[in-house]
């Protein structure tokens, strides 16, 4: 037999909300007791007591504290993982610039790409270039004709 959909909402009769939440705080700790049971973990289950100014820990205090106190350590070892908004977004930014860093090359050999064949295409050197462009202009022909050298080689290796 199945129980009907809980409205969740706040309950206006007192005796009502009272008696809801003990069982749910009865069923909570039975929760936390069986997932140490079954996996085997240490859990702790604090819960605040709306009707009375005393705290219910689960399974004890100095149990608890033991399982806070593991919980905070780990994080800190594994704080690498762990992230934050600054972090998140330096590691971010770092992505970024990176990513900036590799298109400007790629901008610059495409640019020198394009002033290659217009020298070749004109037979003569733009009047704009520094010395600089010049050089780099020279290492991307010496690095074309040698994969045309490579390119014939293999051509005429397989012929």
């Amino acid at each position: 037999m199945t129980r009907k959909k809980v409205k969740l909402a706040f309950m206006s009769n007192d005796s009502a909300r009272k008696a809801s939440y003990k069982k749910r705080k009865k069923s909570i700790i039975k929760k936390v007791r069986e997932l140490t049971i079954l996996c085997g973990i240490p859990a702790c289950a604090i819960i605040s007591d709306p009707f009375d100014s005393k705290t219910e820990v689960w399974p004890n205090l100095k149990e608890a504290k033991q399982v806070i106190e593991r919980y905070q350590n780990s994080y800190m070892k594994d704080e690498r993982k762990n992230v934050n908004q600054e972090s998140f977004l330096l590691q971010q930014i770092a992505k970024a610039r990176d990513q900036l860093r590799k298109q400007r090359q790629d901008n610059r050999e495409n640019e020198l790409n394009i002033r290659m064949i217009w020298y070749l295409q004109n037979n003569t050197v733009p009047d704009d270039m520094t010395v600089s462009d010049l050089r780099d202009l020279d290492k991307l022909i010496t690095k074309n004709m040698k994969e045309i050298d490579d390119k014939m080689a293999s051509l005429s290796l397989s012929n």
